[in-house]
């Protein structure tokens, strides 16, 4: 159908040729995946079709090529934001390349709801597939000819074509705490996540390690489920705690549940308790007092990690690769002060 003259120009594989500097064929090739591409020539074509925001016909280069041209993703399932978010990234970023996504979701207390989710998405053909689960299933018996991207640890997991992202302790317990020290609290307490996933495992390694590196007491952590309710449950009993003068939250949803619960019995933030939480919901930065946490950047973390599962499945013979985790941005507001003399 021809374009109407008051439409806008829809841009085509000749304009991401001209703003990348590469031929027409180029960006042919790095669309449908081709070898033989140099990485950079593929990532400066990969930037300009995202600047222009352009769309291949993903369906008519797979009658063509005879590929799914699909990505397989494990993902939590429920309405958690972390999970959420990287789910919704991982669709666009390969959306934006011309590959369509099946999500398979598991639950918490799924006893082999990674294994059962992988058999499910290999069914429907998928040319690589992205771990982002979470929580320790112990081995994963599943026998994996496809490149297999894990974001974030996966001990269980054997698979020939693997990129690893994320996958070494998350740092983000211990510059939560490392604040609230420097701002001279020596009574920091903890709220955890469930302790089957690995993000609350670190996040409360990372609490202890700072502490005991700066010769403080460790109190045993108040259990969380990553909920506002379970933060508001964990509030009332760090109530109660009267020593305590801040604790690091291991996620903004019980941290904001926390808030609460110190409201309700007459605590002020940061007054009487400083409050740091994790992942920088949206809400974090309007909530009174606004939320001290840490950052994810689940883009950058995305993009990295599903431009490398596509390199891989263009070169059948590259083995596993590891992408390092930078230290995550502390975003510091109202919710964190020096302790009350």
């Amino acid at each position: 159908m021809a374009q109407s003259a008051g439409e806008p120009h829809r841009p085509g594989s000749v304009d991401v040729a001209r703003l990348a500097g590469v031929s027409q064929k180029t960006v042919s090739r790095v669309m449908n995946s081709e070898p033989y591409v140099r990485a950079e020539v593929r990532e400066r074509v990969l930037v300009a079709a995202r600047q222009l925001g352009y769309r291949p016909n993903a369906a008519a280069r797979s009658l063509t090529s005879g590929r799914s041209r699909r990505l397989g993703v494990v993902a939590l399932g429920g309405g958690l934001y972390g999970p959420g978010a990287m789910v919704a990234d991982i669709e666009r970023t390969a959306r934006e390349v011309g590959y369509s996504v099946s999500v398979a979701y598991t639950h918490e207390n799924d006893e082999h709801g990674v294994k059962d989710a992988l058999k499910l998405l290999l069914q429907q053909d998928v040319e690589g597939i992205v771990l982002t689960e979470a929580i320790d299933e112990g081995q994963i018996d599943v026998t994996l000819d496809v490149p297999v991207l894990t974001i974030g640890r996966f001990p269980g997991l054997t698979a020939s074509r693997r990129i690893r992202v994320a996958e070494q302790p998350d740092r983000s317990g211990y510059l939560a705490t490392r604040h609230l020290i420097g701002l001279g609290h020596s009574q920091v307490r903890h709220v955890t996540g469930p302790m089957s996933w690995w993000a609350s495992r670190d996040r409360e390694q990372g609490w202890r390690s700072a502490l005991e590196e700066a010769g403080l007491p460790v109190v045993d952590p108040l259990a969380g489920d990553w909920s506002v309710q379970g933060g508001y449950a964990a509030g009332l009993r760090l109530a109660k705690d009267e020593t305590a003068t801040a604790v690091f939250v291991a996620n903004d949803d019980m941290a904001i549940g926390v808030v609460r619960a110190l409201f309700d019995q007459g605590i002020a933030v940061p007054a009487r308790i400083s409050v740091v939480g994790m992942d920088d919901v949206p809400a974090a930065a309007y909530l009174r007092p606004s939320l001290s946490t840490v950052a994810q950047d689940f883009t950058e973390l995305v993009e990295a990690g599903i431009g490398r599962l596509i390199a891989a499945m263009e070169t059948p013979e590259a083995g596993e690769e590891h992408l390092p985790l930078r230290d995550r941005p502390l975003r510091i507001r109202e919710s964190t002060a020096p302790p009350t003399p």
